[in-house]
């Protein structure tokens, strides 16, 4: 069986991408999804200096360790100030520097969301750009714009049908890649 991971790019104890991630798990039925929190894994500041002087951590090494065990990952990506979170950037370029195609030959499923009605598209499309680089074979991904109108935490579902229906198809799709 394929074994399927996740996470987010957030480190917010209140991410909602980290819901909208969780969420998209559930609806892999009969196939068990596991949440990885990248921030259980603190990694300091990425530098060169820093790099040469102390190497990697067994934190990272770790890490790389646990996303290796996945054949496929759904990733969700949160934006700030219209790029990819500090947190996960760092994170990818540490990840990186221990070994560039970290993700080589995991497909994934990318997602983000946002309160805001582009569904933070510019750090998705920042991602569908730079996961590539690492390895990975972006099979599907999708945006749910204004988070708070379209999801319902009290139900943990998306509210909205023609949103509701395109993830379940995009789920479909990376589904009969696997």
């Amino acid at each position: 069986m394929t074994k399927i991971g996740s996470f987010t790019g957030s480190n917010s104890s209140t991410s909602i991408n980290k819901k909208l991630v969780l969420y998209t798990a559930t609806l892999f039925d009969q196939q068990p999804v596991a949440y990885l929190a990248l921030t259980d894994y603190k990694l300091p500041i990425y530098s060169e200096d820093l790099e040469r002087e102390q190497g990697f951590s067994d934190t990272l090494k770790n890490l790389k360790n646990k996303i290796a065990q996945y054949d496929a990952l759904l990733i969700s990506v949160n934006e700030h100030n219209g790029s990819i979170s500090a947190f996960f950037k760092n994170t990818l370029d540490w990840l990186s520097r221990l070994e560039y195609k970290f993700l080589q030959d995991k497909k994934v499923l990318l997602l983000s969301t946002s309160p805001g009605g582009r569904g933070a598209a510019s750090a998705l499309a920042y991602a569908k750009d730079i996961l590539p680089r690492y390895g990975a074979d972006i099979v599907e991904s999708f945006s749910l714009p204004a988070f708070q109108d379209n999801f319902s935490t009290e139900k943990n579902t998306i509210t909205n049908p023609t949103l509701e229906k395109e993830l379940l198809d995009k789920i479909t799709a990376f589904k009969q890649s696997l």
